[in-house]
């Protein structure tokens, strides 16, 4: 007796060659509508733990980039700055000096004007130390702005303890006078000498105890 012929696409059950499929009982047939899938939470064949796998969720996932805001692990801590220099180390600076070094002529004029003043002083008993710094201002002070400087300061110095001198002398009779003269005379020689010892290194030196006569 033959076989009734079978829908197309349908093999024959009895083929040994045909792929095994114990889930055959569960395949719909050909021409049916497919069954709904099964709602969240409900046991699926498809998931490994029996529940369908739930949607993904809105929020951010490992790909999301980290907040911009806020300090990040490249920010240095609140309060590092600039570290400070090395230990003893100090910014250069200006150095004191007449603002431009003066040349070799202007620099013996000065010289004359501070050491002449001493030099002065100590020849002339205290009275004769304003010469030297006269002569520097009328012999190059017209000449150079530094020199002048110099020789009016020196001037002026001497000019006043010169005068304290005379008063010595003044008063020589008394015993007064034999005090201010050599007083007088010191101090008109020790600061000469100092202003002079400046001037060898470019230092201008402001003279204490001192009036400006002459401008």
């Amino acid at each position: 007796m033959t076989e009734p012929p079978r829908p197309p696409g349908e093999g024959n059950p009895n083929d040994p060659t045909r792929a095994f499929n114990p889930y055959a009982a569960n395949d719909p047939t050909s021409g049916s509508t497919p069954p709904p899938p099964p709602p969240y939470g409900a046991p699926s064949s498809g998931s490994g733990y029996g529940y369908a796998e739930p949607p993904p969720s809105s929020g951010p996932g490992y790909a999301a980039p980290p907040p911009s805001s806020g300090p990040g692990y490249g920010a240095p801590p609140p309060g590092y700055g600039t570290p400070p220099p090395p230990y003893g180390y100090q910014q250069p600076g200006h150095q004191p000096g007449y603002g431009s070094s003066p040349g070799q002529d202007d620099k013996t004029w000065i010289l004359v004007a501070h050491f002449g003043g001493a030099l002065g002083a100590f020849l002339g008993g205290g009275l004769a130390g304003w010469i030297g710094p006269l002569i520097a201002l009328l012999g190059k002070g017209n000449q150079s702005p530094v020199v002048r400087t110099e020789a009016v300061k020196a001037l002026n110095f001497q000019i006043v303890w010169t005068i304290v001198g005379v008063i010595g002398w003044a008063t020589a009779c008394a015993v007064i006078g034999f005090v201010i003269i050599p007083i007088a005379a010191l101090i008109s020689i020790i600061f000469g000498v100092v202003a002079g010892l400046k001037a060898v290194n470019n230092e201008p030196y402001n003279y204490p105890l001192t009036i400006n006569l002459i401008k």
